[in-house]
């Protein structure tokens, strides 16, 4: 059998992550498996979009934090537009908070990053499968959550997709320019939203608004971007 209909047989896997090392490593993991292939890499979701398109992916595999616009949007513009590859996100982000919004927007799929290699691959071969995954301990930690949820947390969980993007932009230290360059949002459609998150989290001012954004970026939730 030559090579080109051995590659042809393969599972074909498109990447949509920032950075280079991480990508680089996972394409290393991916490829050593003899019946999968990267077929196509991306650090936003424009490209990203326009390479799932041409690559014929049987599977995309994306972070939430890019160049840009946060991965959510790739994933919902993937399902309005009725693009029907499969998308596992592999992320950073508490999954608690997080993987209920991958699979509302349209994603078969959720695993950290903190999770091994082994378990990435059965994440993938899952999706794969036509099933939805989700870690083993995402069960245990929703029901434990129930119970005793701190309170910030209770309101993190309440805010929109968007808004939680502006508030761990905030909370990075970001300033309200800043936010509306890289979100192509108008500067005053950002202050909508502060506001909006403000009065979510029971905030009075920018002040305190700035001091939990920090303080819910710093207690891990995500690396800085």
């Amino acid at each position: 059998m030559n090579d080109s209909r051995q590659t042809s047989e393969k599972f074909r896997v498109v990447l949509v992550e920032d950075h280079p090392m991480f990508r680089e490593q996972l394409t290393q993991l991916i490829n050593k498996e003899p019946d999968m292939c990267v077929c196509g890499e991306a650090d936003n979701i424009r490209d990203a979009f326009e390479l799932v398109q041409s690559a014929s992916a049987d599977i995309v595999i994306v972070d939430l934090t890019l160049k840009g616009s946060n991965g959510l949007e790739l994933i919902k513009d993937l399902k309005a537009r009725r693009v029907s590859v499969p998308v596992l996100v592999l992320s950073m982000h508490d999954e608690l908070l997080y993987a209920e919004r991958v699979l509302r927007a349209g994603a078969r799929g959720y695993i950290t990053k903190h999770e091994t290699s082994n378990e990435v691959m059965a994440a993938i071969r899952k999706v794969l499968s036509g099933e939805i995954y989700l870690g083993a301990r995402m069960a245990t930690r929703a029901l434990e959550s129930f119970s005793a949820r701190p309170r910030a947390q209770n309101g993190v969980s309440h805010l929109t997709d968007r808004e939680l993007e502006i508030f761990e932009l905030i909370g990075h230290g970001r300033t309200t320019r800043e936010i509306s360059s890289r979100l192509h949002l108008g500067m005053s459609t950002v202050d909508t939203y502060r506001a909006r998150i403000k009065t979510k989290l029971n905030l009075e001012n920018a002040s305190q608004l700035a001091h939990e954004a920090i303080r819910w970026v710093s207690a891990g939730q995500k690396a800085p971007v």
